[in-house]
């Protein structure tokens, strides 16, 4: 995650620098020099190479990563730049996934509780200002598009992990065991009342030799 300490008091300019770095030969480095000769002189200008370097455009010394060369190819340059947006305030999106549609005021509530009193009022109101005119040169839309979800594992007909469930075995006529009773043997076990009446247990002892034979 990461927040950036980069901005500009010169939001409205951002818009110009985009198109003019798009339409230029990208330098060995992209020093202040290098953005002279594209026309910005001002020393306010120069805050935009820092910038460059929290979209991930430029390297620490300068040097334009893939990323810029990326975003010279002008039919991706918008969805290039939504992605180094979200990496570049990765903090303010994990908090509002859609922080690309928050207004400018509500992106300054939020940074103000995520930099915790790090920075000032004033900048914190720079860089918001700076999120929200990057925003409107970005397609997030696009960007979000362009992800797709992992493609599931396919099984191949005769390959592949073999399956977890255990077998279903099915029972027929011809692998059921069938049981013999032949040689079967039960015993009955008889608990006998108290009783001084012998009629009583030869009563019980007829039954048995009626029914059981």
């Amino acid at each position: 995650m990461a927040l950036p300490d980069s901005w500009t008091n010169k939001p409205g300019g951002i818009p110009d620098y985009l198109e003019t770095i798009k339409q230029a030969q990208p330098p060995e480095r992209f020093s202040v020099k290098f953005l002279e000769t594209l026309g910005y002189t001002s020393t306010n200008d120069r805050k935009f190479i820092a910038i460059l370097k929290s979209l991930g455009f430029l390297d620490p010394d300068g040097k334009p990563t893939n990323r810029y060369y990326e975003y010279l190819d002008l039919s991706q340059s918008e969805t290039v730049l939504a992605e180094a947006i979200r990496d570049a305030f990765s903090d303010l999106f994990a908090v509002n996934k859609d922080a690309n549609k928050l207004s400018t005021e509500k992106v300054k509530n939020r940074l103000r509780t995520l930099y915790a009193g790090s920075k000032k009022d004033t900048v914190v109101n720079y860089i918001a200002n700076t999120f929200t005119a990057l925003v409107k040169c970005a397609d997030f839309e696009a960007a979000d598009s362009s992800v797709k979800p992992p493609p599931e594992p396919k099984i191949e007909k005769g390959g592949g992990e073999p399956s977890k469930q255990p077998p279903r075995t099915t029972l027929s006529s011809t692998n059921v065991p069938k049981l013999k009773v032949e040689g079967l043997q039960y015993h009955i076990n008889i608990v006998l009342p108290e009783s001084r009446d012998q009629a009583i247990y030869d009563a019980i002892f007829r039954a048995l030799r009626d029914h059981l034979g």
